[in-house]
C-alpha cells in the first residue's frame, strides 16, 4: 500500500474551473465516506481551500486509486472527468508525502508562508478522523506534517510580514487605493478569512469597518470586536451605497451579490468609486460587476499575482523552509520505514529463535555430557549464526519497507518462513 496525493490548485487550473471543484465543509462528512468506499482507497484526508482540493489517500492499487479519486472529484462536482484530467496532478509515496510537508510549511499557497493554511490541514485531518476515515498510515503521516509546518514557521522568519491570504487581501486593497486611511469598509463573510480581514482592518486606520454575515449573532460579535458596526444582508444595499472597499469571503456555494444587485447601487453612488476584493472560492461577486463604471473588482487570481511580488524578499527564508523540509521527509521516511518492518522483524526473529530451540531441544540427549561452560558456547554460537542468517534479510526488510519491492520481499519472507 501507498500513500498518494491527487488534487488541483490555484495554479493548475482556471479559477471559474477551480471554484467548482471546491468541497464545503458542510460536505465533507459525506465526500469522505464516499471516498473511502471506493475499491482502491483504503484511507483519505480530503483537503479544500480557496488555494487547492486534494485527495490524500492510501492506496491498494495506485492505478485503481487515481481513477478512483478522479471519479470522485467528477462526481462531487457534476463535472465530466475529461474536462479536468488534465489539471490534475499526482504525487506519489515520498513525492507526496513531499508535498504535504511543503503545503503545511506554506511554501505552496498563494501567500508564501501564510499560517492560515496550517489550521486548514490539522482542520481536514480531524475531520477526516471524526469520519474514520483515516488509519494509522495517514494518522502517523499527518501528524508529523503538522510538525512540520510548526517547525517551519519557528526555525526560520517565512511568516514574517504578510502571513495570511486575509491579511493579503487588505494590502492589495490599499496598495490599489494608496491608502486605507479614512476609508469606509465593509466585510462580507465573518468566518476566519473574513475575521482575519476585519482585524486587519482594524490597524490600517480605516474610518470605519461594517461587517455582514448570514449569521447575525457571528456578524455582530467580530463588529464588536473590531470597533465596528453590524450589518443585516437585507441592508446590503444601503450600506453599499455609502462604502469606499468592499471585502469578501463568505462559504456561500453560488453568487452572494450578481450584476443585477449592484448596479441600482453604482448608479445610487453619483460617481464615487467602489473597490471590491472577493477572495472567496467559489466567487461571492459575479465577475461582470468588473464592467460597471467605476468599478474595480479583484480576485484570486490578482492576489496570487501581488502576493508574488513579495517572494523574492524572502527567497532565503523559502530555502531554508525547503532544507526543513527535505530533512523531514528523510526522517520521515527512516522512521515510517522502521515502524513497517518491525513487526514482520520480531516475528521472523521469533520463528528463528523457536527453530534454534527446538534443534537444541532435539538434541538434548547428546550435549548431555557437556559441562556448563561448554553449553554456554553453543548457546553463543547458536545464537550467532541465526543473527548473521537474518541480518542481511532484516537489513533489506528495513530498506525497502513501504515500497513495491519492500512488499514483495516480505510477503516471500512470510511464505518461506511460514508467518502469518
Amino acid at each position: 500500500m501507498s500513500v498518494v496525493v491527487i488534487g488541483l490548485n490555484h495554479r493548475s487550473m482556471p479559477l471559474e474551473l477551480f471554484e467548482r471543484l471546491t468541497i464545503e465543509d458542510g460536505r465533507l462528512p459525506k465526500a469522505l465516506k464516499d471516498v473511502v468506499s471506493r475499491t482502491s482507497v483504503s484511507e483519505a484526508v480530503v483537503l479544500s481551500t480557496c488555494n487547492r482540493t486534494e485527495v490524500y489517500a492510501v492506496a491498494e492499487k495506485f492505478h485503481g486509486a487515481y481513477a478512483d479519486i478522479r471519479n470522485f472529484l467528477a462526481e462531487t462536482a457534476y463535472i465530466a472527468p475529461e474536462d479536468f484530467a488534465d489539471h490534475l496532478y499526482v504525487h506519489y509515496d515520498r513525492e507526496a508525502i513531499r508535498h504535504l510537508f511543503t503545503v503545511t510549511a506554506g511554501l505552496d499557497s498563494a501567500v508564501v508562508g501564510e499560517a492560515e493554511i496550517l489550521g486548514q490541514v490539522r482542520q481536514a485531518w480531524v475531520k477526516a478522523k471524526d469520519e474514520e476515515a483515516t488509519g494509522p498510515i495517514l494518522n502517523l503521516l499527518f501528524r508529523h506534517a503538522i510538525e512540520v509546518g510548526k517547525r517551519a514557521r519557528t526555525d526560520t522568519d517565512i511568516a514574517r510580514g504578510t502571513a495570511s491570504v486575509s491579511f493579503a487581501a487588505v494590502e492589495m486593497a490599499a496598495d490599489a487605493l494608496g491608502s486605507l486611511e479614512s476609508k469606509r469598509v465593509l466585510v462580507l463573510g465573518a468566518g476566519d478569512m473574513g475575521e482575519g480581514m476585519a482585524v486587519a482592518l482594524a490597524s490600517a486606520g480605516v474610518a470605519s469597518i461594517e461587517v455582514a454575515n448570514r449569521t447575525w449573532d457571528r456578524a455582530a460579535q467580530l463588529a464588536e470586536r473590531v470597533d465596528g458596526e453590524a450589518v443585516r444582508l437585507s441592508d446590503l444595499p444601503r450600506a453599499l451605497a455609502d462604502v469606499d472597499v468592499l471585502l469578501t469571503s463568505t462559504g456561500a456555494t453560488s453568487i452572494m451579490l450578481e450584476h443585477a444587485d449592484l448596479e441600482p447601487i453604482v448608479a445610487a453612488r453619483n460617481g464615487r468609486p467602489l473597490l471590491v476584493v472577493d477572495i472567496a472560492v467559489p466567487r461571492d461577486i459575479d465577475p461582470s460587476v468588473a464592467e460597471l463604471p467605476g468599478v474595480t473588482l479583484l480576485d484570486m487570481h490578482d492576489l496570487r499575482r501581488f502576493a508574488q511580488a513579495g517572494v523574492q524578499e524572502r527567497e532565503r527564508e523559502v530555502q531554508a523552509v525547503e532544507s526543513i523540509v527535505v530533512d523531514e521527509v528523510d526522517r520521515f521516511v527512516e522512521a515510517r520505514s522502521g515502524r513497517a518492518a518491525a513487526p514482520l522483524v520480531a516475528q521472523l526473529h521469533g520463528r528463528a529463535e523457536a527453530l534454534r530451540r527446538s534443534e537444541l531441544e532435539r538434541f538434548r540427549s547428546r550435549l548431555g555430557t557437556l559441562d556448563p561452560r561448554q553449553q554456554a558456547a553453543v548457546e553463543a554460537l547458536t545464537k550467532g549464526l541465526i543473527a548473521k542468517i537474518l541480518h542481511e534479510p532484516t537489513v533489506k526488510l528495513k530498506e525497502t519497507a513501504g515500497t513495491p519491492k519492500g512488499e514483495r520481499l516480505a510477503e516471500a519472507l512470510r511464505d518461506i518462513y511460514d508467518i502469518e
